[in-house]
Formats: C-alpha cells, sequence, structure tokens
C-alpha cells in the first residue's frame, strides 16, 4: 500500500512537473516584462484527495491583500484568453484567480462533469482565502457551465464567498441534458468537447456535421436512445451515466442547492440572463427558490432579448435573425465590476439595478423593473383550448366552454417520414409560417389594447391517451397584424413528470388526466393592438430529444418495435393557457 502511495505521488509530480515547465517559464518572462505578478501552475488538493489546477494574477509589488475575483470553469481555452480575464480583475483592483474542473489542465485525475463541482468549489475557495494575498473575500462570476459552479459553490457556503454573479446558469438535470424530464441532444457532443482531454476537444466541438447527422442516423434507423454512441461509433460514458438518471434524483440533487439548501445562501446574488437563452429555466429555477426559501437574501436579475452566448458579451445586436432594440444591449462587464465593488469594497450600486427584477421590454425599446419575477405582470390572460374554428386556426377563447368535448391527434411512433412539434424552438424569432402538419393551434381575437406580455406562461393541459406516457409540446407566438408569427416562449415535458420530478407517475390509458405545467421561458414583449396571440400544442416527436413510445418502461430503452398500435391523444377543450401581462 505504501509503494502505491509513493508511486501515486512521483506520477502525479512528474505530471505535475513536466506539464507545467514550460508555462512556468513562459509566466516568468512574462512577469518580468509586464505589470502583473502571473502564477500559473498551481495545485490545489481537495479533501478527498483530488488535484485542480489554477492560475493567479495580480499587479506586480501589490503587498496587501485583496479581494479575489475566481472563475471556476471546466473550460481550459486558450492560455491568453483566460490570463486576458484575469488581467482585467486585477486592473479593477483584485486578485484574479481561475480554477479548473477536476481533471482538467494539469489534474491527473478523471473528468466528470459537474459532478465533484459542490464539494471541489468549497476547497477552492478555502484554498484561496488562506493565501496571503487574498484578504478574506471571495466573489465568483462567469457563465453557463462557470454559472453552474458558483451556485454549486452555495450548496454549502464557505465563510469566504461573499457574492456571486452568474451568467446564465445551468442546473444539471434541470435544462440541459435533459429539460422537464426530457432528454435534449446539444449534451451530448458537449461531453466529448470538455472530457476528451484535459484542454477542450475543438475537433468533436466543430465538427456538426457529425453529430447532427448522428441525430438522424438514430431517428431513422428506429434503435433505442441510449444506442446513440453505437450509432456514432464512439463510446459516450458520460451520456450513458446520465440517461441512468431520468428522475431528478440524488444523483442530479447534489449538485447544486435543492430545496432547503437554499435557505442557507445568505450573501447578494446579481445574474444575467436572456430570454433566447435554451437553458433559461435552469437559470431562473435558482433565483425562483431562493427567493421561495431565502426571501431576505438580496437577489437581483438583469434579463433582455439574449441567448446563451450572446448574455454572456450584454448581448447581441441581431439574435436568429430578430434586430433587438438598441437600448437592450449593455456593458455586462462593467456592470459586474461595479457590482463587486459595490459589495466587496462598498462602492456605488450599479445604476441599472432600479429594482430586483430588471427587464428590457422588446418591442418598446425600454427597461423596466419589479420586486420579483411574479410581479413583472398584473393580470393573466387566459385562454381555454376550444373545438370551434376561428378563420384558419381553432379558437382560443377567454370564457370556459359550457360542454367538454374534445380534438383528437393520432401520432404514429413507427412513421420516420414525418415529425412533430417541430416549430416550438425559436429559430427563426420570426416566421412567415408554421408548420401545419401536426398538432393543434388556437387563436385569440384581436388584442382590444397595446400591452406587454411579462413573465411565464402557464397551464393545464386535460387530456386522455391510449398509452402510459406522452411528451408534450406547448409555444407561444405574437400574430402581428401583418400576418408574422413571432415566438414568445415554449415548454416541453413529459408528462408522467408533470406531478413530481423525482418521481414517475405513469398515466392511466383512456383516462382524463391534468397535467400542469409551469416550468415555461420567460419573455417579455410589448405587444401591440390588433396582434392575436396563438397556442400551439402538440407531442413532442423528433429527432432532437429522446423519444416517448408511451410503453412506461424507460424511455432510454424504448425502440421503434415499441411503437405498435398509434398514439391516440385526445385534448379536451377545458384545457387552458395563462399568460402574464403588464396592463
Amino acid at each position: 500500500m505504501r509503494n502505491k502511495i509513493i508511486i501515486s505521488f512521483l506520477i502525479l509530480f512528474l505530471i505535475s512537473f513536466n506539464l507545467s515547465a514550460q508555462q512556468t517559464k513562459a509566466a516568468k518572462l512574462n512577469s518580468d516584462t509586464s505589470d502583473y505578478d502571473i502564477q500559473d501552475s498551481i495545485l490545489i488538493k481537495t479533501r478527498d484527495g483530488g488535484i485542480l489546477s489554477a492560475i493567479m494574477i495580480r499587479k506586480k509589488g501589490e503587498t496587501n491583500p485583496k479581494p479575489v475575483i475566481l472563475q471556476y470553469t471546466i473550460y481550459v481555452r486558450d492560455k491568453g484568453r483566460d490570463i486576458k480575464t484575469l488581467k482585467e480583475s486585477a486592473d479593477h483592483g483584485y486578485v484574479g484567480v481561475i480554477v479548473y474542473s477536476r481533471g482538467k489542465r494539469f489534474s491527473p485525475d478523471e473528468i466528470n462533469p459537474y459532478e465533484n463541482e459542490s464539494n471541489d468549489t468549497y476547497d477552492a475557495i478555502d484554498w484561496i482565502s488562506k493565501q496571503k494575498w487574498c484578504n478574506g473575500s471571495v466573489g465568483m462570476f462567469g457563465g453557463s457551465y462557470n454559472g453552474f459552479t458558483q451556485w454549486a459553490a452555495c450548496k454549502t457556503p464557505h465563510p469566504a464567498l461573499k457574492t456571486i454573479v452568474p451568467y446564465v446558469a445551468n442546473r444539471p438535470g434541470m435544462g440541459l441534458p435533459m429539460e422537464n424530464n426530457i432528454f435534449i441532444n446539444p449534451n451530448y457532443e458537449w461531453a466529448f468537447y470538455v472530457g476528451n482531454n484535459k484542454f477542450l476537444d475543438t475537433v468533436a466541438g466543430n465538427n456538426r456535421p457529425r453529430f447532427r447527422g448522428l441525430q438522424f442516423k438514430w431517428w431513422e434507423s428506429g434503435a433505442a436512445y441510449k444506442k446513440l454512441d453505437s450509432i456514432d461509433g464512439e463510446p459516450n460514458r458520460w451520456f450513458q451515466k446520465w440517461i441512468k438518471h431520468p428522475s431528478f434524483d440524488n444523483y442530479w440533487q447534489k449538485m447544486a442547492p435543492y430545496k432547503t439548501d437554499f435557505s442557507k445562501i445568505k450573501i447578494p446574488v446579481l445574474a444575467f440572463d436572456g430570454y433566447y437563452n435554451d437553458s433559461q429555466n435552469s437559470s431562473l429555477y435558482y433565483l425562483r427558490e431562493l427567493q421561495k426559501y431565502s426571501p431576505k437574501t438580496p437577489a437581483y436579475l438583469i434579463i433582455g432579448p439574449y441567448g446563451h452566448f450572446g448574455t454572456q458579451i450584454g448581448g447581441e445586436a441581431i439574435i436568429n435573425d430578430y434586430k433587438v432594440d438598441a437600448n437592450a444591449l449593455i456593458d455586462i462587464k462593467k456592470i459586474t465590476y461595479q457590482w463587486f465593488d459595490y459589495i466587496l469594497k462598498n462602492g456605488a450600486k450599479p445604476e441599472v439595478l432600479k429594482d430586483k427584477i430588471n427587464y428590457e421590454v422588446m418591442g418598446a425599446n425600454e427597461w423596466k423593473s419589479a420586486p420579483s419575477i411574479e410581479k413583472m405582470h398584473n393580470d393573466f390572460l387566459t385562454f381555454y383550448l376550444i373545438d370551434t374554428k376561428l378563420e384558419t386556426f381553432y379558437r382560443a377563447s377567454s370564457k370556459k366552454p359550457d360542454r367538454k368535448t374534445f380534438l383528437l391527434q393520432k401520432v404514429d411512433f413507427a412513421d420516420r417520414q414525418n415529425s412533430s412539434n417541430n416549430d416550438y424552438y425559436p429559430g427563426p424569432i420570426i416566421k412567415k409560417e408554421l408548420d401545419t402538419t401536426s398538432g393543434f393551434k388556437f387563436i385569440t381575437e384581436p388584442l382590444k389594447e397595446q400591452l406587454i406580455v411579462n413573465g411565464s406562461f402557464l397551464g393545464e393541459l386535460k387530456i386522455s391517451i391510449n398509452k402510459k406516457d406522452v411528451d408534450l409540446g406547448v409555444t407561444i407566438y405574437e400574430v402581428t397584424p401583418n400576418g408574422e408569427y413571432f415566438h414568445l416562449s415554449y415548454y416541453i415535458g413529459r408528462a408522467s413528470y408533470a406531478k413530481d420530478m423525482e418521481k414517475r407517475n405513469l398515466l392511466e390509458p383512456n383516462t382524463i388526466e391534468t397535467i400542469a405545467f409551469a416550468n415555461t421561458h420567460l419573455i417579455s414583449k410589448q405587444v401591440s393592438k390588433g396582434s392575436r396571440l396563438l397556442i400551439v400544442i402538440d407531442v413532442n416527436k423528433n429527432a432532437f430529444s429522446q423519444l416517448n413510445y408511451g410503453t412506461g418502461k424507460d424511455a432510454s430503452e424504448e425502440t421503434i418495435q415499441d411503437a405498435k398500435e398509434p398514439l391516440q391523444i385526445k385534448w379536451y377543450t377545458d384545457s387552458f393557457v395563462k399568460i402574464p401581462v403588464l396592463r
């Protein structure tokens, strides 16, 4: 045993020495010719014996300890890019530190995205807080995975952690790799991108034809979802691990704060997000749960018409072919450091933070604010999905129908020529026409006044099916007076998890069930007088996510052989959707 320990130590020493020698030499040279003290070969040992690789930068000649700005990431990018962000922290009067996830860069450990961050972030902050250049205060910022790691650090908050600034934060198991318990495909290729080597596998990450083609090969083959990597020809151990957890079970729960964990979070939070961020329900989940379990914790949100990547740079002039309002674009780095100065240096509060929730109203070119997400709206428009026609679509009626009837939809899961729920994704945001080959569409009367659709829609679908489960989609559009379809928001979810995302409750065949939903994408959009709202309901059956054949078995194991008789779904006319508005 002793020999094994000695050998392990020697291996670790040689790895760290050999990998860091050139980096250290370059860093010293850079440090000698610049205004910065750069330590780029730091190794941090965790309580359970893991090794984390880190870089620290501060202004040369600084002798007084300062607050530390920490980025904790799985993305080992071009060294110059990471060094640049750390120099920005130093230029703002902080010490900049970036810590890479276990297994990345100079860490000899195995790479397992998500799994170690709640413990490792604590150990990284603990190490930082004890360094002579740290004054005992640490703030964190960053986007996507880096946003997730900040919330992971809050599962067991370290006393030195004083604030977090997450951009478009992911919540594993909620948004990606599954949304409302449906596994969706983007994280399949991402696993190779971050997991194939100590840095980033840009060859795999940039090989879009490979992975887009893989989706359609799987779709056409009728194979089980779990066979994706067999079809691809390269094992994907991360994907295989994830799909073994279709419920939001302890595997996902332990990665970040869950339920009463939020009651322990007392530090100020500033979050950034976008209306068209794919994982928006992840990011806003954190804020909603924090408000629920720790309502006195000061938590702020800045949100606008941004996508996942656009949010992290303060927005883009064009998103999904839509030209955003000029006032929507922000200087996210400036606001971030204003926030750090406010919390860590007793500076002025960022002027943009008029209230807890700060949002840009699409189409109005103005910012508004509210004390909470729930207070963004002051009314709901409730529409029942009835079976009478209003021109070419069915009617979305503000009046509950006097009698209960239904619309019948048949979906053959053995049919690979036709797919459904094809338009739920907002790409592009404005469409000239919609797919009319599947689902049902319900349109309102023209609006009699201008108003703002403001918040996250919700509703109840009353359905009966001849199987034990089904994946559903609901999409909301504004239909403008000139006939264009402006994508507002959407929902996809597995019916058997609607009541409890931790436990599957199969449906009783040929029995009316109520599927309540609320975990939808938040939007703020000024809707003009004369526009109409369009509600689309459909069964989710396409190549871009897991297929649920409805047998009640694990959907990852079902194949086209399980299709058998087509799904018959009755959509009852007392189903309704509630759209939040600000009048």
